[in-house]
């Protein structure tokens, strides 16, 4: 089954858990899902970087939100307070839908810029020209035009280097990162190492870090990418957790069972999928339609989601850099070496001995482990600050979501695994976070250290970003 499958949400469906369809409810909340989607849609056929990925969500659901605060009595946008508040006799669904419509498509077509045709298309879906490119605040388009160009001015200079204007390329890194250690040389065993990623045609392309200046961009609501970096740092190899939390993963690996695979592979979020931060939105729409959400409650659930995305990704990356850790692949290679050691030993393989340089993560070939250093993990920060705050704007930490993987559909080892149906079931949202971090264990990509230092990074961030969103939410700010 592909990814898209997996969570069904955005349709009717989470993974088993049947939407009992509310006509009202999915009307009013219809516009700001179909943007939603489209801009999933996108991020899934783009493959951008995650980081990218939890701003293009911060982006477009900010727009969104600047966009319908101007009919709201209460709420201030983030760009102008509430200087544009419209009339209440304006106050409209259809005002809000318009303004909404024309504030997402502008965001879109800024961060997509290639992609502009599919994002006219559903323009024209809804009954909206893009042509009008007024700003005139008397209008809902010019509303939604107006504030979209606010936001996307802020953002265009908050250090992500969209533009390309800090170092030639769209969101190039100006820090001037240079890894320690090589692809062919081990310089300190410490250190992240870049990979070598396999192609057809037997040529490899070697890994560069993911926006290694992502700790510098602006948050929504922290003073900056530091304010939580971690006091305690990672194990190193001069301690005895360094060789520790190894052989957990050694042990893990040559434990596998068939639900800590499927675990592994639902929550990859791989190239090709939405990744880590749009899945939470995914479960965001879940919980839209499971909890009848109209357009006004849906609009504030994925502005607050969105900034602690944000908010988390400048976070973990800062530590991320500030670390620069080993991964397990190089760690595992580096100790143990022509060592044997049991572990999975690859696709249909079982658990067998192997030398420990031929030690390799719960990954197909071309899936390599991700390109930035282990400590800490993204998954796991992007998971908890998520879980957070959907559990405070729900008031509970309830979710009720389920998936099943059928048998022999997994994509790391087809036809085999899993031996039968494996159903994976969240009762809360925080038990969905900590399974999507210690999925990165079972993948063996990541050391428990950095899932749990990722896990509070999250939390932290979701109470700050929490606490200013409310601010603009009950028009204090």
């Amino acid at each position: 089954m592909e990814r898209k499958g997996m969570l069904a949400a955005s349709r009717t469906v989470l993974g088993g858990v049947t939407f009992l369809p509310a006509f009202r409810t999915f009307q009013t909340a219809r516009v700001a899902l179909i943007w939603i989607d489209a801009l999933l849609q996108i991020i899934r056929t783009t493959n951008p970087a995650v980081t990218i990925v939890a701003r293009a969500l911060a982006v477009v659901a900010t727009c969104m939100y600047d966009a319908w605060s101007a009919y709201d009595p209460v709420a201030s946008s983030t760009c102008c307070g509430k200087r544009l508040t419209r009339p209440v006799s304006e106050h409209t669904q259809a005002h809000k839908e318009e303004a909404i419509s024309y504030a997402a498509y502008r965001a879109l077509k800024d961060l997509f810029p290639d992609q502009e045709l599919q994002f006219r298309i559903v323009m024209g879906q809804l009954g909206y020209s893009t042509l009008n490119q007024s700003e005139k605040t008397n209008t809902p388009a010019g509303i939604g035009n107006m504030m979209a160009r606010l936001v996307l001015d802020f953002r265009h200079n908050d250090g992500s280097n969209q533009l390309g204007t800090m170092h030639a390329g769209a969101y190039a890194d100006y820090t001037n990162y240079q890894p320690i250690n090589t692809t062919d040389t081990l310089y300190d065993p410490n250190k992240w190492q870049p990979l070598g990623i396999p192609h057809d045609d037997h040529s490899f392309v070697v890994q560069r870090f993911v926006t290694p200046h992502w700790g510098h961009v602006k948050p929504f609501a922290l003073f900056n990418g530091s304010q939580f970096r971690p006091a305690v740092p990672p194990a190193t190899v001069y301690s005895s957790r360094y060789g520790m939390q190894a052989n957990q993963l050694l042990d893990i690996s040559a434990n596998l069972t068939d639900q800590q695979k499927v675990i592994a592979e639902y929550w990859q979020d791989g190239p090709d999928s939405e990744q880590a931060p749009g899945h939470w939105f995914l479960i965001a729409q879940y919980v839209v339609r499971r909890d009848m959400y109209n357009l006004d409650a849906a609009i504030k659930l994925f502005f607050v989601l969105g900034n602690a995305l944000l908010d988390a990704s400048i976070v973990c990356w800062d530590c991320k850099r500030a670390y620069n850790s080993v991964r397990p692949i190089t760690a595992i290679h580096s100790l143990y070496a022509e060592r044997q050691v049991l572990a999975w030993a690859g696709p249909d393989q079982g658990t067998k001995l192997l030398r420990g340089a031929d030690w390799r993560p719960y990954q197909t070939k071309k899936l390599v482990t991700p390109a930035s250093p282990e400590y800490c993990s993204g998954h796991s920060t992007f998971s908890a600050a998520s879980a957070t705050i959907l559990a405070l704007f729900t008031g509970s930490d309830y979710f009720g979501g389920s998936y099943t993987r059928s048998a022999g559909s997994s994509l790391i080892e087809p036809g085999t695994t899993p031996k039968k149906d494996v159903t994976l079931a969240w009762k809360t949202f925080s038990a969905a976070a900590i399974e999507a971090g210690i999925s990165r264990l079972y993948a063996g990509v990541h050391f428990e250290q950095g899932n749990f230092t990722g896990r509070a990074l999250g939390h932290m961030v979701a109470q700050i970003v929490w606490a200013q969103a409310q601010k603009y939410l009950c028009g204090t700010i």
